[in-house]
């Protein structure tokens, strides 16, 4: 078997597999089905990149949306990774060119949306090509039963029937009850997968749920999130941070209050056309923008590492939506914070115009008329958990990893219940010891001429963490550098000499 601790170590800098990972890649080049529920932030995708490099063929990615495609594929490029993605964002001519390339061998990764899977094009090239394995993201998007039911996901099965060869088969999501995960061996039919749920637990992300009385007027509980949502962001100046709310017109009250306040921030909904949503998510990734106010539209595979805040300004419809939103932020394992302001009109509106109220796409949703009643009564309990965690009285972390059924302690220490309700003490930062602060910031702007001058975000350069392990190492060679945890050969390769020079300059200095 191919050393996969050793593709770990060349392309992504890591000396070790983070909890699950490990399983799910060897099961992977024996030949099993995975069936795999993995948080936002454990590492889902190395799971399936790195079989991709060390087997033969091609390994096809589906997923359901076009951000997380080409950030992925962007940070594959980054650490010199062939990979490339066919969704509707490309041209006819493009799709046609990267089709072209794919059956001459130019990638080892593949991103598609599911709707490509019935492109008679797209079914001609992989019928004449090695097809090693097919990895499904956000696999909930299948069942029925998940937040997110996607009906272009249940093509997946016949799209699989029309290969050659069957190849691998793996599920991979963020979040899903046991219902959901027998649905979706069930739907993609999985031949005795091998099945893992990992832990929940983000210890780097704070945990916070503000209680807004509103039972009296709408515009007291607006001008209450507001009011502390200023407050908030007075002591988390230049960080990145998303807001989630529940409207689209909320998302443009909301960024047009922070725009009036001098905050970098933009809103994000379905309502905006596909290249003014384009343009957000690039600034935002590129740090041009710093807060977006946004509907669930956005954040579905995001893979910026580096979001500090991720703040709920109105409720979600249950704890599995929340949980996937929130992780958002931390991704890069930095400390970072995830507050929900719960409003009762947020329930009411949820409950009354999202659940009960008959929507026009009910005839088209593929249920009969008793799955739809089972699925509207699913929904009314997931948003009452979401409410008790909302006003819970003992540890928030708790109450989330209990509904995941996974055990912990009373009492975590890094929540709002935890921390007696107040959300203003700050999180410390712990940093390595020998910490050089100074080298950092040096480090710091290096990173961010180097965005700028390679036309790529900060984070596929070097997240804080590496940042941080570099001002504290302080590396003088190539050999030292590549005991920085996550600094690759390749990124060696294109920065390492950048980075040398500013810590051996430091270094002289302060003799």
């Amino acid at each position: 078997m191919t050393d996969i601790n050793q593709i770990l170590k060349k392309y992504y800098g890591y000396d070790s597999f983070r909890p699950g990972q490990f399983e799910i890649v060897t099961n992977i080049m024996r030949g099993r089905d995975i069936c795999a529920v993995m948080p936002t932030g454990a590492g889902k995708s190395i799971c399936y990149q790195i079989p991709a490099l060390a087997m033969d063929g091609v390994t096809l990615v589906i997923s359901p949306l076009i951000s997380l495609m080409q950030d992925q594929v962007r940070i594959l490029k980054s650490i010199g990774v062939p990979a490339a993605y066919l969704n509707s964002s490309l041209t006819p001519r493009q799709v046609d060119l990267a089709i072209s390339r794919a059956a001459q061998g130019a990638y080892k990764i593949i991103y598609a949306a599911p709707e490509r899977l019935e492109s008679p094009k797209f079914i001609e090239f992989v019928r004449k090509t090695k097809i090693s394995l097919i990895a499904v993201d956000e696999a909930h998007c299948i069942s029925v039963w998940g937040h997110e039911f996607r009906p272009s996901y249940r093509r997946i099965t016949k799209f699989v029937d029309k290969l050659a060869v069957r190849p691998v088969i793996a599920a991979f999501t963020a979040t899903a009850s046991e219902t959901v995960k027998q649905d979706i061996v069930q739907q993609l039919n999985l031949k005795s997968p091998y099945c893992i749920t990992a832990s929940f637990d983000r210890p780097n992300l704070y945990f916070g749920a503000i209680s807004i009385d509103d039972r009296d007027t709408k515009e007291f509980a607006a001008d209450k999130k507001m009011e502390w949502m200023c407050n908030y962001l007075q002591k988390h100046k230049d960080e990145s941070g998303i807001v989630y709310c529940l409207t689209k017109k909320q998302t443009e009250i909301v960024a047009e209050n922070l725009s009036d306040l001098g905050y970098s921030s933009a809103a994000y909904h379905a309502g905006m056309n596909t290249e003014k949503r384009k343009q957000i998510q690039e600034d935002f990734t590129f740090g041009k923008i710093k807060i977006i106010a946004a509907t669930t539209a956005f954040g579905m595979g995001i893979d910026k590492p580096d979001v500090r805040f991720v703040i709920h300004y109105d409720m979600p419809s249950g704890l599995e939506d929340y949980y996937q939103q929130a992780g958002r932020a931390g991704r890069d394992g930095e400390d970072a914070e995830c507050i929900l302001l719960y409003s009762y009109r947020d329930y009411c509106i949820i409950r009354d115009y999202f659940i009960l109220r008959p929507h026009d796409n009910e005839q088209n949703d593929g249920m009969t008329a008793a799955e739809r009643k089972d699925r509207i009564n699913a929904k009314l309990e997931n948003l009452n958990k979401m409410k008790s965690y909302a006003l819970s009285q003992y540890c928030l972390r708790r109450n989330m990893l209990s509904y995941f059924g996974e055990k912990s302690p009373e009492r975590c220490g890094k929540c709002s219940f935890c921390r007696k309700n107040s959300i203003d003490k700050q999180i410390v930062r712990i940093t390595p010891k020998d910490f050089d602060e100074e080298l950092y910031i040096k480090l710091k702007a290096k990173v961010k001429i180097l965005s700028i001058l390679n036309g790529v975000p900060v984070y596929t350069i070097a997240g804080d963490g590496m940042l941080k392990e570099m001002a504290s190492l302080k590396p003088m060679n190539v050999t030292q550098m590549k005991k920085i945890s996550g600094l690759g050969e390749e990124k060696i390769r294109r920065y390492g000499d950048e980075f040398l020079k500013i810590i051996i300059e430091h270094i002289k200095q302060k003799r």
